[in-house]
């Protein structure tokens, strides 16, 4: 039996809030870089094109100061607490560079081999190009065993079509609707996510004495 694995979107999924809009303020486009993100996360525009957009106007801050401020946003700890148990079957999907979130990584308990992400190079603490922007659809068509996802906003939305159980948390906001569309379970209460996913590995566990 394949056992499943468990795909979190990273942005008002695990964090409590959007991290590029907490590194606006920065820059002075708390405005400009909050209605990019909204207008994303409800799909009005296409995600890369989005995110590079975003990327290029936090370009000026250093990368330490960036991974600094990333690692002390807020966390759902209960999601926190689920990858921790289980970091083997967990996995981080987010479009984020990896450049910029290792360090959060790092405070969540997972190594960045588990956090399938955007890639960017960079020199003398500087971001000098972003080499690479995850598709969370093809990341999920690459696992061969069975894939519970959770997201909230729109380019979530394949990530969660694809999977055996896609989940919409709308714990930080409303579930996007292309989301919403495409999910099996919509969850608003974090308590009550993490009841559902403690269930499906348990009954995987049962499932796997029974085999034995």
């Amino acid at each position: 039996m394949n056992h499943r694995v468990f795909l979190f979107d990273l942005d008002a999924t695990v964090t409590k809030e959007e991290i590029l809009p907490a590194l606006s303020e920065q820059v002075g486009l708390t405005r400009e870089i909050s209605e990019l993100t909204e207008r994303t996360m409800r799909g009005e525009l296409p995600f890369k094109s989005s995110f590079l957009a975003r990327v290029e106007m936090l370009r000026p801050i250093p990368v330490s100061k960036v991974a600094e401020i990333v690692s002390k946003v807020p966390l759902h700890e209960g999601i926190v607490q689920f990858i921790r148990e289980h970091v083997e079957d967990c996995y981080i999907v987010t479009g984020n560079l990896d450049i910029w979130i290792a360090k959060l990584m790092k405070k969540i308990g997972l190594p960045m081999s588990h956090c399938l992400c955007s890639t960017a190079s960079a020199q003398d603490d500087r971001l000098i190009r972003v080499n690479s922007v995850v598709d969370k659809g093809r990341i999920v068509e690459q696992f061969v065993r069975p894939v519970v996802a959770v997201g909230d906003g729109s380019n979530d939305a394949e990530m969660v079509r694809l999977a055996e159980i896609g989940i919409g948390f709308g714990g930080v906001r409303p579930v996007a609707y292309a989301l919403m569309s495409n999910a099996s379970h919509v969850i608003y209460d974090e308590d009550r996510l993490c009841r559902f996913l403690r269930t499906l590995y348990e009954e995987e566990q049962e499932e796997k004495q029974d085999e034995e």
